[in-house]
């Protein structure tokens, strides 16, 4: 049913056409917006992906941490206690730890741990309190210059938050 106003122009009915495709308008572009924010999604790692198996010379990085390196990444885990409270690093481990796994070499690398160098000072947090670190994935022997820690896996230019 078509109603006639006073202008003589034809109306829709109560609701109008104009709302309605404004809703409607309004809706796509929310969809629009959660897909984008969906596909820039960062890929995530777990500690069970560190490792592919142990070979002759040791532990052998998966093709999962081989595939990701250089791209910034997510993971959740627990920061172990700082070595000193001025760091601009810490260790993430997958399990609570009372000790930092500090490690003087990467012959005595644990294999669920993984070193975080922060973009920028950040609040460290109670070893008990699970946490999502987002940065750059690395992989390879490197010791760092300043601190002197060894270690075999990383994440620069990283921050994190607590969950």
């Amino acid at each position: 049913m078509t109603i006639v106003d006073n202008s003589g122009r034809d109306n829709p009915g109560p609701i109008g056409f104009k709302k309605v495709s404004a809703v409607y308008c309004a809706f796509l572009l929310l969809l629009l917006c959660l897909i984008s924010i969906q596909l820039k999604a960062k890929p995530t790692l777990s500690f069970e992906q560190f490792y592919g198996h142990v070979g002759v010379l040791g532990l052998e990085f998966s093709d999962r941490v081989k595939q990701l390196s250089g791209q910034e990444i997510e993971i959740k885990g627990f920061m172990a206690p700082p070595l000193k409270a001025e760091s601009q690093f810490f260790v993430l481990t997958k399990m609570p730890m009372a000790l930092c796994p500090f490690c003087s070499s990467d012959a005595d690398w644990p294999e669920d741990i993984l070193v975080v160098y922060l973009t920028k000072r950040q609040t460290f947090v109670q070893n008990n309190s699970m946490i999502k670190v987002s940065g750059t994935l690395e992989y390879g022997t490197w010791r760092d210059p300043q601190s002197g820690f060894v270690s075999l896996l990383r994440l620069r230019d990283a921050e994190f938050s607590q969950l």
